[in-house]
């Protein structure tokens, strides 16, 4: 296993690394929607597919969180790249906040889109068996899916991101990552890092909230700030694209003043 690499694709030719991690209900083509408008002069992102979805469908692995910062790292060695930023979609940022952990000084700055925090996102019993059961159940990744995107989506759009789920990821590793990012804490590894952190919520997302990330991903942070779309749910890739790359550029282009303050209207500031 120590000669994997994660499958990947590299967008734009910019001085700013990225490195960008996809969540639970897909692979790296989750990003897709965003893609034809982000500033590629300024930034180059590598978009990753973790182990048991997409190109690494197949591939062998323990499916935690800590295993997929460990491939993050791994790659950012093999392109080079010994200072980047980081940036997670729900499981993913998961990964991305255990990559902080494991080497700080090579992040540059931190973004959580719908983030999972670093404590873990504990299920009641009904909703263990909703997600717990969804890796052989296509009803149920339908009804998640409905139910974090504030049941406001047509019908369609839900059928095709199941079937993106169903075609992009491997159902064991589905399962198994599921208890990798609901039910690991690692809250103290993170816990008072200076790196800049961004969140970015969507209002409709009645799961991973503006209020939780202020418990959380804000009290954690020093330096962090958060971002709520009205519009979006928990996929704000599909939902929000342009408010998305939006919020998460600006950030970034923030690089090297501190605090990444903007005017005041924007995002919180922890």
């Amino acid at each position: 296993m120590a000669s994997f690499v994660l499958p990947h694709a590299l967008h734009g030719r910019g001085a700013h690394k990225v490195i960008a991690v996809h969540g639970w209900f897909a692979d790296r083509s989750a990003f897709d929607p965003v893609l034809p408008d982000l500033d590629q002069g300024a930034f180059q992102f590598a978009l990753v597919d973790l182990r048991g979805y997409g190109e690494a469908r197949g591939a062998a692995g323990a499916y935690t969180s800590g295993e997929g910062a460990a491939d993050v790292l791994a790659l950012a060695d093999r392109l080079g790249w010994d200072r980047f930023s980081v940036v997670g979609h729900s499981m993913g940022a998961s990964v991305v906040q255990r990559v902080l952990a494991a080497a700080g000084h090579r992040v540059r700055r931190l973004v959580g889109i719908s983030p999972v925090p670093a404590s873990g996102l504990p299920l009641a019993p009904q909703q263990w068996e909703l997600f717990s059961s969804a890796a052989h159940t296509p009803e149920n990744r339908r009804a998640i899916i409905d139910l974090t995107t504030g049941g406001r989506r047509p019908a369609a759009w839900l059928d095709r991101m199941v079937r993106r789920s169903l075609e992009c990821s491997d159902p064991k590793a589905f399962r198994s990552w599921l208890d990798s990012w609901s039910g690991e804490t690692f809250r103290a590894e993170v816990e008072g890092s200076a790196v800049p952190a961004l969140a970015v919520t969507g209002a409709l997302d009645p799961a991973l909230t503006a209020e939780l990330t202020r418990a959380t991903w804000m009290r954690w942070y020093v330096n962090s700030q958060l971002v709520e779309l009205r519009s979006a749910g928990h996929y704000a890739m599909d939902e929000t694209p342009l408010e998305l790359i939006r919020a998460v550029e600006d950030f970034l282009r923030a690089d090297g003043n501190g605090d990444g303050d903007g005017d005041g209207d924007g995002p919180e500031a922890g």
